[in-house]
């Protein structure tokens, strides 16, 4: 099995060889993953399985691969709500 993380300046990714039965979180646990990246060894991370959004309890199969995702800077929502207010503001000038 094998984990992917897009970090904001790199991709990291790093195939391990985990007994039968293993879960997510424990795969993550045995990984590289605190000593690469200790700044998210605080902070819950979303992870998912080729796509497929999952928590750290999955029993994890041969070949599978486990993404971890970092949380989000910006809510996506409140981006696309200043993206149309500055939009809207677009074209008037003061008269």
């Amino acid at each position: 099995m094998s984990l992917a993380f897009a970090a904001s300046t790199r991709l990291w990714r790093q195939s391990l060889d985990v007994p039968e039965g293993v879960t997510a979180g424990q795969a993550v646990a045995l990984s590289d993953f605190a000593r690469e990246f200790p700044e998210f060894t605080d902070v819950p991370l979303a992870m998912g399985v080729y796509g497929e959004r999952c928590g750290p309890q999955r029993v994890l199969h041969e070949n599978d691969r486990i993404e971890l995702c970092r949380p989000l800077v910006f809510d996506p929502l409140e981006s696309r709500r200043r993206r149309a207010v500055h939009r809207r503001g677009e074209g008037k000038r003061p008269g």
